[in-house]
């Protein structure tokens, strides 16, 4: 049970004296066997979930309006502590989501949208 584990012995060659690098004291990294990192997967395989494509609803749907007088579609863009929903969230397209925070910041002063979730609406 006392057996000492020997170190192999790193001889140095006479081009690595000259280099630089033989200053460090570390010795040489072995090549790919020694590699701790996973190697990459084919360009076909994939993981077990593959990300949707985000996308506006109001592009899409050219029939969908938005209207600050329509507190049931406001309220998908609006988390429970109705804090407006970042457009990388939602996928609304840029002009979208500055017509939907307009359209929810009057909805709020209309009192059709709570503030905070201790207003109740």
């Amino acid at each position: 049970m006392s057996e000492e584990v020997k170190k192999p012995e790193v001889k140095a060659t006479p081009a690595a004296t000259s280099t630089p690098a033989s200053t460090d004291r570390r010795p040489a990294r072995p090549a790919a066997s020694g590699d701790r990192r996973p190697a990459r997967k084919p360009a076909g395989a994939r993981g077990r979930f593959q990300r949707r494509r985000k996308f506006c609803k109001f592009c899409a749907d050219k029939t969908m309006n938005i209207d600050h007088k329509d507190p049931v579609l406001l309220g998908q863009f609006v988390t429970e502590r109705y804090k407006i929903l970042p457009s990388r969230v939602t996928g609304t397209c840029a002009k979208h989501q500055r017509a939907l925070t307009t359209a929810i910041k009057r909805a709020r002063v209309l009192a059709l949208l709570s503030f905070t979730p201790l207003h109740h609406g």
